[in-house]
């Protein structure tokens, strides 16, 4: 899961990211409400945490943007007002959730977790595919009936595919599922895992869309796929 982490409190975002990170989670840290911004228009996100009292304005202002994206990234707003009308107002506004500071992070990761299985249970409960059954609400695959274990990073890419298995996903989004702003990587890493994938999945359940990307193989592929 991507996250964009919008936090002005240094010492507090270097340790939540720290956190996330021993989870497997990939993240962006910003300090500014423009540079949210920014990322919003140029990265797709799984979630958004985010601050209220930022150096430029106010979070909730990031609201709107959130909600006109085609795939709403799930919002917990990460703040020290305790009041029940600021929740009501951060709630209203379109946030999933909202935890006041000081937090346990794994209260937030439970939380976080929590909003995706709802959001997932609503979708699409369990995909099947052939002999494949993905649900993405427990974050179990089972091949044939059998459990297939997934390395986070290869979990990460087929969440992104199996949310839309109706669509072309580009090299772009893959990407963006496995790694942040800060992270360098070679040019044929997605190639990599995605032949990973393959291998414990069955070729035939991942198409390549030449030119285009990759998508789950949803009908019986073309031949040289």
């Amino acid at each position: 899961m991507r996250v964009l982490l919008v936090e002005d409190d240094r010492a507090l975002s270097e340790a939540l990211c720290g956190y996330l990170h021993a989870k497997a989670f990939v993240v962006d840290a910003v300090a500014t409400l423009a540079l949210a911004k920014t990322a919003l228009m140029t990265t797709q996100y799984a979630a958004v945490l985010l601050d209220l009292h930022l150096p430029d304005g106010e979070g909730l202002a990031l609201l709107p943007q959130i909600r006109a994206i085609a795939d709403r990234p799930i919002v917990i707003v990460l703040t020290a007002k305790d009041q029940v009308s600021d929740r009501i107002l951060g709630l209203d506004a379109g946030a999933d959730d909202y935890l006041v500071k000081p937090y346990d992070p794994a209260e937030l990761l439970a939380r976080l977790r929590a909003v995706e299985r709802r959001r997932n249970a609503a979708a699409t409960p369990v995909l099947v595919i052939g002999d494949l059954q993905i649900d993405l609400s427990q974050e179990l695959v089972r091949r044939a009936g059998v459990p297939i274990p997934l390395t986070p990073k290869e979990w990460a890419l087929l969440r992104v595919m199996a949310t839309r298995p109706e669509r072309n996903h580009t090299r772009e989004r893959l990407q963006d599922a496995l790694y942040s702003f800060d992270d360098s990587t070679d040019s044929n890493t997605l190639e990599v895992f995605i032949s990973r994938l393959r291998r414990k999945l069955g070729r035939e359940h991942i198409e390549t869309m030449r030119g285009l990307g990759y998508r789950l193989a949803l009908h019986k592929p073309e031949a040289g796929r």
